[in-house]
């Protein structure tokens, strides 16, 4: 009898919970982007919100600081009910657990992963009166003037600090990192000279650089962007340079299976829409609408990869 009884039960659970999720969603549903307005995060959360059919509407919330690691948390302790997501980044899902001696989550433990979106070069900017115009140029300067020189960041453990803590190690030159609370505060700094260069993310940078507000000079990527195939990248100066940044999207663990696949499944049809993929393609994003199972493996390779990096420049957030 008891038997019985446990298999009832255990059957009424099961089909509650997949009628729960066969009605998800019935309220609006929370992306959290883990910096401020601007920048490629949340230029790719306002595009699936904008474009996304889910029978409720997507609000994108910028929760910015501590290199992302705010944001993130919030959505690491959220519910695992499919209404809380963040647009990750390769920051706060790959650098941040090797920077940070203490994080307010885990990277992998505490999120499901649900879609990787897509990847773009940082773009190595300077200030229009730095008297150099090449990647070997600005080693020399470096080289002739160890410590003059200051970059920028939107904050510490960003793909935007490590790609310059990487040039370092890589160049053998110093210079001093200033973090932001967001890109939009670095940008003026870089233009008015307060600082002089910057490994910006290309959607942000890239405009600027066309139109003569700050000078590019290198792409942090091993090849070069279709768009910007006059740039050169950094390791055709110092070969083996690299250093990709991306954007994917994580729930909170436990969130179900039948939740994730369905915002996976509506995230490949918002980012494959020709509008979409054009607008991406503009701004120097590379579009890659993964699997879950394929992004928890490429995070896997990108936790080993930066937590080299971090180790080999001697890089600490505290």
């Amino acid at each position: 009898m008891f038997l019985k009884k446990l298999l009832l039960a255990t059957a009424l659970c099961t089909l509650a919970a997949t009628a729960g999720a066969q009605a998800w969603p019935t309220k609006p549903i929370r992306m959290v982007v883990t910096f401020p307005p601007g920048g490629a995060p949340d230029i790719l959360a306002r595009l699936f919100a904008d474009k996304a059919q889910l029978g409720q509407p997507v609000v994108v919330d910028n929760k910015a600081g501590a290199g992302g690691n705010i944001g993130a948390e919030i959505v690491a302790k959220a519910p695992p009910d499919g209404y809380t997501l963040v647009m990750g980044t390769v920051g706060t899902h790959s650098i941040n657990g090797a920077l940070y001696s203490k994080m307010p989550y885990d990277m992998v433990r505490d999120f499901v992963p649900v879609a990787h979106v897509a990847s773009a070069p940082n773009l190595l900017v300077v200030n229009n009166d730095l008297p150099v115009k090449t990647v070997a140029e600005l080693i020399a300067y470096m080289k002739a003037n160890p410590d003059k020189l200051s970059f920028g960041s939107p904050g510490i453990g960003t793909s935007v600090h490590v790609s310059g803590e990487l040039f370092k190690s890589m160049t053998g030159t110093k210079m001093i990192h200033v973090p932001y609370k967001g890109r939009q505060f670095a940008i003026p700094d870089l233009v008015g000279g307060q600082i002089q260069v910057m490994f910006d993310n290309m959607p942000s940078a890239l405009p600027m650089a066309k139109e003569g507000k700050i000078r590019a000079l290198g792409q942090t990527t091993a090849t070069r962007s279709p768009a910007a195939p006059d740039v050169p990248t950094v390791a055709e100066t110092v070969p083996g340079f690299e250093a990709t940044t991306w954007f994917a999207v994580f729930a909170p663990a436990g969130t179900p299976r039948e939740v994730v696949m369905r915002i996976n499944a509506e995230m490949q049809r918002v980012f494959k829409l020709p509008d979409v993929a054009e607008k991406l393609n503009s701004l120097g994003l590379v579009p890659w609408i993964s699997s879950p199972e394929e992004l928890s493996a490429y995070q896997a390779k990108e936790i080993t990869k930066w937590a080299k990096v971090v180790k080999e420049s001697g890089a600490k957030a505290d």
